[in-house]
């Protein structure tokens, strides 16, 4: 579990929730927009985006998934040792420190030049083995990779190292997921004419490559770029990458973020709340602290948002601190000490989104999912 919990200990009165009944019902619904014999990639990275990578890896690899991706080492090492079998694929590049652990545990890394080749080639040769390695193509990122005009003579010398297998080869779209696809299309026609390349130096018919392009908001939105796999890190979750994708009839978010009134009181005409003293009342308020604040994930905001209490929204007052926030339940006077208080999710017929979040807090969706701290326990409801 994704928390500093100590065992014998009570829940902490804020933790997340992750419904992995409803994580099915997405993966079910996914496979069958999907076309035919397409493939896919479970992104589980950064902690499935602050879902919990074991868990999350868990269910996309038994409801079908070709392979699980992550960023890091540790993140690889950790789904190994939870048994998770499918091929694992670490993004990015590693130092030639990290090179022997890739290989001895079977992990699929990124080789993007000549001299890594090499280097991984010999170390998986001291070892009998032979070292699974993918390509990455910068067609327009200028991030990892490759760049496409430059590619084909560095593919070529991978391919003539005994102990490698190129497994596959990928690049990534800098802007899939908004209405104006133009430079997307560019990035694709970039992929297309390296493949082509491939292709008249007979390496496309000659080795077995898996070809993939698209993340969550190229799988969507552009289906030109499926070839033979996607990759999907918040789709399954319930969330799209912006409002401007494609929706999939009956998705919906996995996680909630709740926590519980700790202390209510009244303050008078006057009386400032939060550091900064950034609220003055202007008549006499009841007032309800939470036991969370941006030390556990909440945006850092002042005076702006909501929380849902009893099905009603209770506007957030003040500055929020490391541990703790004020919200105004002077119209909501039902509210009892220790009542549950949802942050991000559903409550009634009310709903907070992350991206409702992302917008007070000035940031994007992803940002608010990997925020949410290890102190914040993870409850998987199934």
């Amino acid at each position: 579990m994704l928390s500093l919990r100590q065992s014998n200990t009570p829940l902490r009165a804020a933790w997340v929730e992750i419904n992995l009944a409803q994580l099915r019902r997405n993966l079910e619904i996914i496979r069958a927009d999907m076309p035919p014999n397409l493939k896919w990639c479970s992104v589980v990275k950064d902690q499935a985006y602050g879902h919990g990578a074991v868990e999350i890896a868990r269910e996309t690899v038994r409801a079908g998934a070709s392979y699980v991706a992550v960023a890091t080492l540790d993140e690889a090492l950790e789904l190994r040792g939870a048994q998770i079998k499918a091929p694992i694929l670490i993004f990015g590049e590693r130092p030639p420190t990290a090179l022997d652990c890739c290989i001895e545990n079977d992990f699929t890394i990124f080789v993007n030049d000549t001299a890594q080749a090499k280097q991984a080639d010999e170390i998986a040769r001291k070892k009998s083995k032979f070292a699974s390695v993918q390509v990455e193509i910068d067609t327009g990122l200028s991030r990892y990779g490759i760049r496409w005009t430059k590619a084909p003579s560095v593919i070529e010398s991978i391919l003539q190292l005994a102990n490698l297998q190129l497994a596959g080869i990928m690049t990534h779209f800098a802007m899939s997921d908004e209405l104006d696809k133009t430079f997307a299309y560019e990035q694709l026609r970039r992929f297309e004419e390296l493949l082509q390349q491939l292709r008249e130096r007979k390496i496309l018919s000659s080795y077995s490559l898996l070809l993939h392009a698209c993340n969550t908001g190229g799988y969507l939105d552009i289906s030109k770029a499926h070839f033979d796999m996607v990759r999907m890190g918040i789709l399954p979750l319930g969330v799209y990458p912006s409002k401007a994708c494609r929706r999939i009839s009956g998705l919906l978010p996995i996680m909630s973020v709740k926590t519980r009134i700790a202390a209510i009181k009244p303050i008078e005409l006057g009386d400032t709340v939060g550091y900064g003293m950034r609220y003055r009342a202007e008549s006499p308020r009841t007032i309800a602290v939470l036991p969370i604040g941006y030390g556990d994930g909440f945006p850092r905001v002042r005076n702006t948002g909501y929380v849902l209490v009893h099905g009603k929204r209770a506007p957030v007052i003040g500055g929020n601190a490391m541990d703790a926030m004020m919200i105004d339940i002077t119209d909501i006077p039902q509210t009892q000490l220790w009542d549950e208080v949802v942050i991000m999710g559903k409550q009634g017929k009310d709903e907070i989104s992350v991206h409702d979040l992302a917008a007070w807090g000035g940031t994007v969706s992803y940002d608010i999912m990997t925020r949410w701290s290890v102190r914040m326990p993870r409850v998987y409801l199934e």
